[in-house]
């Protein structure tokens, strides 16, 4: 979607400017709490010298004071404090991207496969296969076959460990590598406490790796939303088949800042990794603004607070008008996203109907969705809109176009 992407960014919406203009409701950033990590970062870099250690070359698995206040981080705002996280065992790299394909590349070789329950990040499949060369596998769990749109309405995606013995008796040892996402993008689904045990005691016995992307975990937008974050039993299990995957992109707005993290109890992984980690090093200037950032506790907290009450303030502006038309959506945990169900506008079941219906919607309305294809969706016609990309008000004005335009559509 990068054409349809470069020429709307050519004539955005604005109030006043350009009222006609285009919305680019595709690319998952979260713009919310900008103006205040913006003050925040320009306070810290008003009132605080740089350190000398920042000019020089540093550890390549990351700067050792900044791994140290990650960790803390980590322990206390994700896995739910109690004990503490081993900063030796955190590997910092430029952004998700990085962690994703470092891990797949170090734990895999070419023509083993990645197994991603789907619908799930699209971008995983060039993450996994243009370096590490690794495949990607749609996996479908079983339960949501007689009806995978009620699937796609559970808060708690339906994977068992017989959908996983399903993939592993058609891959064999092929399969080398399992991705779960938690909120998943594009659903915004979790896993409970008992599925993720499940999964790491499958995957240890028969030594498949599984990584746990969580890079949206303080990202949630319902009021009572909780999810059960991985941290604690990669912790207490110690395994080297089990890895977890962060980034300040998401939850923080940061993604141009580029900074991804690694957590896990692999040796031999980790001292690979400092070996040819010199490529996809974060800035130790980043590193040290972000240990400057991570540093203040109460700060900390407030965001998250007014950033989850943001976010949820934008979900219900797209959601109020799918609900105004009768149209399905995934009741997200977290993420950035909704998915939702236009299904009953394809001209046939096909990526090809989809992929033209996603091309109409932009002709005809200006709002840019995320293009279908890639998404590893079990049915066709359900859409990804980033709802966090713009201000509230901006959105406002993109859904009062959207329902002005489905008003003129064939009911579902």
């Amino acid at each position: 979607d990068l054409d349809a992407f470069f020429a709307a960014q050519e004539d955005l919406y604005h109030p006043v400017d350009n009222p006609t203009g285009k919305f680019t409701l595709t690319i998952a950033e979260n713009a919310l709490m900008w103006p205040e990590l913006r003050e925040r970062i320009e306070t810290i870099l008003r009132e605080n010298p740089t350190p000398e250690w920042v000019r020089s070359y540093t550890d390549l698995t990351g700067a050792p004071d900044f791994r140290a206040a990650v960790a803390l981080f980590l322990w206390e705002f994700i896995a739910g404090g109690g004990n503490h996280l081993d900063p030796d065992r955190i590997i910092i790299t430029a952004g998700a991207a990085s962690v994703v394909e470092q891990t797949a590349w170090l734990v895999g070789d070419a023509g083993d496969v990645a197994v991603i329950p789907g619908p799930a990040y699209m971008a995983y499949t060039p993450d996994i296969g243009n370096r590490p060369a690794l495949e990607r596998y749609d996996l479908h769990p079983a339960a949501s076959a007689a009806d995978p749109r009620r699937a796609l309405r559970q808060t708690t995606y339906e994977l068992t460990t017989a959908d996983l013995d399903r993939a592993h008796a058609e891959l064999g040892d092929r399969f080398r590598l399992l991705i779960l996402t938690q909120p998943n993008n594009p659903t915004g689904q979790v896993y409970t406490a008992a599925q993720l045990e499940a999964f790491a005691d499958w995957c240890i016995a028969r030594k498949i790796h599984l990584a746990v992307n969580e890079i949206y975990a303080l990202s949630l937008v319902a009021h009572h939303a909780r999810f059960t974050s991985a941290l604690p039993l990669i912790e207490r299990r110690r395994s080297p088949y089990l890895h977890w995957w962060y980034s300040f992109s998401k939850d923080f707005g940061l993604s141009g800042l580029r900074v991804g993290v690694y957590y896990g109890h692999n040796e031999a992984l980790r001292t690979a990794w400092s070996n040819i980690g010199s490529t996809s090093m974060a800035s130790n200037h980043t590193q040290w603004l972000l240990q400057e950032l991570l540093g203040d506790d109460e700060w900390i907290v407030n965001y998250i607070v007014d950033n989850q009450r943001r976010l949820a303030r934008s979900f219900g502006i797209v959601t109020d008008v799918l609900d105004r038309h009768g149209l399905a959506w995934s009741p997200a945990v977290g993420s950035l996203f909704v998915w939702f169900d236009l299904s009953h506008l394809l001209s046939a079941n096909t990526d090809a109907a989809e992929q033209t219906l996603w091309q109409r919607i932009f002709d005809e309305t200006g709002i840019l969705l995320t293009a279908p294809a890639g998404q590893g969706s079990p049915v066709r016609g359900w859409f990804r809109m980033v709802y966090a990309c713009v201000d509230a008000a901006t959105l406002g004005a993109a859904m009062r176009r959207f329902d002005d335009w489905l008003g003129r559509q064939p009911t579902a």
